[in-house]
């Protein structure tokens, strides 16, 4: 039952992030765009789906990745996203630099670009606090407070840009996938606050005694 479940599980997670991106590979749209635009849209797809991977992996969620390994998977799955980041805004300003100025200033007119902006800046953001953190000496007070609040804008950011863009991404695929990475999001900040309150009132109750 156990191999079963570790099968069912990584299986799941395949298919969120695959049928989407299989399902992108069939769009018609691709017949007009050139290779570097077709390369800088499908690393935006593979960076969503690494959002979806990075929560159930700080939860312990997925079979054999839990604990430090777990911690240790997130911090390369983040530099992962980070490059796929890199290059998704790298072949979009290859393509079409001034649709690029516009999104990185905030003056595009396209609802959707202020969004993956933000959750762009909010990205690289994590990653250089996370391989500056011993330089800074953060606490892990600090640390976690930040890590939340840059996490949320990156979920919200990605999953907004991503539901707005009217692309090569297939609408309910797409919208799966989004609400995947929403509940995972959320299912992962609803169990650490859990985790801390319960170990909060266990602390008080060994001081009372």
């Amino acid at each position: 039952m156990r191999l079963a479940r570790r099968i069912l599980i990584w299986a799941a997670l395949a298919a969120a992030i695959g049928v989407p991106i299989a399902a992108a590979a069939m769009s018609p749209q691709l017949a007009w765009r050139g290779p570097i635009y077709i390369i800088a849209g499908f690393a935006g797809i593979v960076a969503l789906g690494l959002v979806l991977v990075q929560p159930l992996l700080i939860g312990g969620y997925l079979p054999g990745l839990q604990a430090y390994r777990g911690r240790r998977v997130h911090h390369w799955i983040g530099g992962t996203l980070v490059a796929a980041i890199v290059i998704h805004v790298a072949g979009l300003w290859i393509t079409s630099p001034p649709d690029m100025i516009d999104a990185l200033t905030f003056t595009s007119p396209t609802p959707f670009s202020p969004f993956g902006v933000i959750a762009m800046w909010a990205i690289f953001a994590v990653a250089l606090l996370a391989s500056l953190r011993r330089r800074l000496g953060l606490r892990p007070r600090t640390w976690r407070i930040a890590h939340t609040v840059l996490a949320v804008i990156i979920v919200v950011g990605s999953v907004a840009h991503a539901v707005l863009i009217e692309g090569t991404m297939e609408t309910v695929t797409k919208v799966a996938l989004c609400t995947l990475v929403v509940v995972a999001a959320a299912k992962v900040l609803g169990d650490l606050w859990l985790w801390r309150k319960r170990g909060t009132l266990r602390d008080s109750s060994v001081a009372r005694q």
